[in-house]
């Protein structure tokens, strides 16, 4: 995993006060859009590596998206 993909992890850990907190920290921290991030952490929502560096978060945003899907 590199270390953006951590990063994206981290953010995706925290809990955050309102709404356009986590955006414009992901504008600051990773510097990237937030259509970006959610790209890249949806990659990694299947990538093994990141199920084994962060099983609690990924499993948490699993279920999410499975519940998601589950609905349409």
């Amino acid at each position: 995993m590199s270390e953006r993909d951590r990063d994206v992890l981290a953010v995706e850990r925290r809990g955050w006060p309102g709404p356009g907190a986590k955006e414009r920290a992901i504008r600051e921290r990773l510097g990237i859009s937030a259509t970006r991030y959610y790209q890249l952490l949806n990659a990694l929502l299947d990538d093994p590596r990141a199920l084994e560096h962060d099983p609690v978060t990924v499993n948490r945003l699993r279920r999410i998206r499975d519940e998601r899907r589950e609905r349409r």
